[in-house]
């Protein structure tokens, strides 16, 4: 990439208080809501920016609750009347799980994204130890 690289300005527009999950969400996704946005906002990560995909990864954290909950009363094999097949819920359940595991990343809220250097601050003058 040539040239200078844009000078990245932190979203000061942190949430200071948890804000209550939305009133449409399912039981199992309000449950993730009052577990993870506590944290967030702790770490004065979570911005009003953040609430969409935060609402996101709460809707695909439900979801695979409830199709783990499908799952343990019908099993992953159910019988169609043609023969075994898949439990729709199966795949279902995986592509939440996908989908809560990227969301997850983006919010801060696995291991490896914590780990990752933060956005330096307008306060920050840039200098590394690596002369960039």
């Amino acid at each position: 990439m040539k040239g200078t690289k844009p000078h990245l300005i932190v979203d000061n527009s942190g949430v200071k208080r948890a804000p209550a999950a939305p009133s449409w969400l399912s039981d199992e996704a309000k449950a993730e809501w009052r577990r993870v946005v506590p944290v967030l906002v702790q770490r004065q990560i979570l911005t009003v920016a953040d609430l969409g995909g935060l609402e996101n990864y709460c809707i695909a954290i439900g979801l695979v609750r409830q199709m783990e909950a499908k799952i343990q009363i019908e099993g992953a094999v159910i019988d169609s009347g043609n023969g075994a097949r898949k439990n729709p819920a199966v795949a279902i359940q995986a592509d939440a799980i996908n989908r809560a595991r990227l969301l997850a990343a983006e919010l801060g809220l696995t291991p490896v994204s914590r780990s990752r250097p933060s956005i330096r601050t307008e306060e920050d003058n840039g200098d590394s130890d690596l002369g960039f």
